[in-house]
């Protein structure tokens, strides 16, 4: 029999406010423990939440970007449990007016193809604290740091087929909410986090197979491992003729295996209400129309505008937009009058290799468009040599040093002075007669070898267009 998998996500995103989203406690990652919280995100009695204007406006660019029509009257609701790393016994969510609804996202697929898929519902939350186990001293201690960060939870329908599938959603997702500026989705600190619920059933059924939660999935490599060896599982299961049980399961990265939670055999009740300290929220038609103006440019529309305006391959184009930050520093440079070709071959090789090394990412680059554009001006204008170049951009890039002031105290300026040129080179042929007979012999190799020599005499400082014009001339002379 021939089984088809179906997927659904669950996707959490941390809100890229500096402020929690309904206290005015930082959101900054990491600090001491408890360090970052106060009487409002640990729910103290009398403590009443306010909520940041900021993350409403996050949620429905989020919204807007991913297709959803946005709840224009919606409100909080409280979502009622009691679990340590919530200490007031609720969280505030919103379960019956979402602030986004029946979405679509298309994204290309690794084969080449592209896939649609629908978003079910978008909706505001707060997090909740953070847990650590410590196996040695037989402790849970509690971290409250994290309480009342502001969510976007994203839930999409069960449209996936494949973890390649769904690491292209992802991919997409979080090119999207960078762009928009309203998440750094960093997998690593817990900024984009996602659940996965996976059933399987005969291929050509319609009718879906009970489904198992995934969480701890904080890769887009554990995902795919993680949906092959779930779907694997459940088929192994039913063709042994046993139940899948429906459960929330936990990826192991150590054993590339999940194993159980907890049971969702009888779903928790959570005693949803509207949350009585907040009042319904109201985004007026000239808000609505006021966010939609502000939509930027997204990294697909800037794919096909590099390669349409600046005649960049699709795969330079893919690059120069596979972050914002970068697209953000490659257009700076067009725009202080880098040729656009030469600024994106650069920041390919040069700017990225260097990157790698330091361990940074772009948007924290201390190198700046214009150093960069000086550099490429020094090349073109024929004062530096590629290689030259290239060096200095190495000595100057982590502090962001003066490139004519590095290049002047370090005499690397190309020699353009035609008279020394021209003894350099006399010199040299004087010095090669056997060099000068093979060239006219027809041994091309020759005269790579002379300018070699010519540019050894210079200290690889001589203009190489230069060199070689006055060689070809000298040679004739003879």
């Amino acid at each position: 029999m021939t089984w088809e998998t179906v997927i659904g996500l669950e996707t959490h995103v941390e809100l890229a406010t500096a402020t929690k989203i309904f206290c005015s406690c930082t959101t900054q990652f990491g600090g001491a423990p408890n360090t970052h919280c106060c009487p409002v995100c640990t729910g103290m009695p009398g403590a009443l939440p306010v909520l940041n204007e900021k993350v409403l406006e996050y949620a429905v660019k989020a919204s807007l970007a991913l297709g959803c029509t946005v709840t224009q009257n919606c409100r909080f609701d409280r979502k009622n449990y009691f679990y340590p790393d919530l200490p007031k016994a609720y969280q505030i969510s919103q379960l019956y007016l979402p602030i986004g609804r029946d979405g679509k996202v298309s994204f290309p697929l690794p084969d080449g193809g592209r896939k649609t898929i629908g978003i079910h519902e978008l909706h505001m939350e707060e997090d909740a604290g953070k847990l650590v186990h410590d196996p040695w001293q037989d402790q849970t201690q509690c971290d409250y740091n994290r309480c009342g960060v502001p969510l976007i939870e994203i839930v999409t329908e069960p449209d996936f087929r494949s973890g390649e599938e769904v690491v292209a959603y992802l991919e997409k997702l979080r090119e999207t909410l960078q762009y928009l500026g309203v998440s750094d989705c960093k997998m690593q600190e817990g900024s984009l986090r996602c659940d996965v619920n996976l059933s399987v059933r005969p291929a050509g059924s319609d009718e879906l197979g009970t489904r198992t939660e995934m969480k701890n999935l904080n890769s887009f490599k554990a995902i795919t491992r993680a949906v092959q060896y779930e779907a694997q599982r459940q088929i192994e299961r039913i063709q042994e003729g046993k139940r899948v049980v429906q459960e929330t399961r936990r990826w192991d990265e150590n054993k590339d295996a999940t194993y159980p939670m907890r049971s969702k055999e009888n779903a928790q009740d959570y005693r949803y209400f509207p949350e009585p300290d907040l009042p319904p929220i109201q985004i007026g038609d000239d808000d609505l129309a006021r966010l939609r103006a502000q939509m930027p440019e997204m990294a697909e529309a800037k794919r096909e505008r590099y390669q349409a305006q600046y005649g960049l391959s699709a795969y330079d184009a893919g690059m120069m937009t596979s972050e914002k930050a970068l697209a953000d520093y490659f257009e700076e440079c067009v725009a202080l009058g880098a040729e656009p070709k030469t600024a994106c071959n650069w920041i390919m090789t040069q700017v990225l290799r260097k990157l790698k090394e330091l361990g940074q990412e772009p948007g924290r680059m201390a190198f700046t468009p214009d150093r960069l554009c000086r550099l490429l001006a020094l090349v073109e204008e024929g004062s530096l040599n590629r290689n030259t170049a290239v060096a200095v951009l190495d000595a100057v890039f982590e502090d962001n040093g003066d490139v004519d002031e590095y290049v002047r105290a370090h005499g690397l300026s190309q020699v353009r002075d035609t008279g020394l040129i021209e003894a350099v080179v006399a010199q040299v042929l004087a010095d090669n007669p056997q060099s000068v007979a093979d060239l006219r012999g027809g041994k091309e190799k020759a005269f790579g070898f002379l300018v070699g020599q010519c540019m050894k005499a210079l200290k690889g400082q001589g203009e190489p267009k230069l060199v070689n014009e006055t060689l070809r001339r000298k040679l004739e002379e003879l």
